[in-house]
């Protein structure tokens, strides 16, 4: 599994012109699965990203998680985080998961991370989605498990 993880004052993704998700401060997760995710692993990633000190506190210093400011988080899946460049000019996409089991995988971790008390707002599995995100930071982090 490996995430794309941003800090935002806000973010948005569209769907064939309408707005199907929706957050303020908090956190945009891209989503990426791979063929070997767990369970396990889906539950230590959510954790992780609930849990994480990127948000400032009174001294400014990132020492606050979105649990701690009561954020939300915005969800999409990007098999293209899983697109190898190596060779050749087109990006090979063999190391995503198919999208029978990548698809159950990401509902499964936006469920996951909603049994942390958070708001989750997420994207349309497998559509054309134009995501509006105003990083906040900007802070940018890339997690793999």
């Amino acid at each position: 599994m490996r995430i794309v993880l941003q800090r935002v004052s806000g973010s948005s993704v569209t769907v064939d012109g309408e707005i199907v998700g929706k957050i303020d401060l908090g956190l945009t997760l891209l989503i990426g699965i791979a063929p070997d995710d767990t369970e396990e692993k889906l539950e230590w990633m959510a954790k992780k990203c609930v849990n994480l000190r990127v948000f400032a506190d009174e001294d400014g210093k990132m020492n606050r998680s979105l649990l701690e400011i009561k954020g939300e988080i915005l969800a999409i899946s990007q098999f293209t985080l899983y697109g190898d460049c190596r060779k050749g000019r087109r990006p090979s996409y063999t190391h995503a998961a198919a999208p029978k089991i990548a698809e159950p995988m990401y509902q499964r971790f936006v469920e996951l991370l909603k049994k942390h008390c958070v708001v989750v707002e997420s994207g349309v599995f497998g559509a054309m989605m134009d995501v509006e995100i105003h990083n906040d930071g900007p802070v940018t982090l890339v997690l793999e498990q």
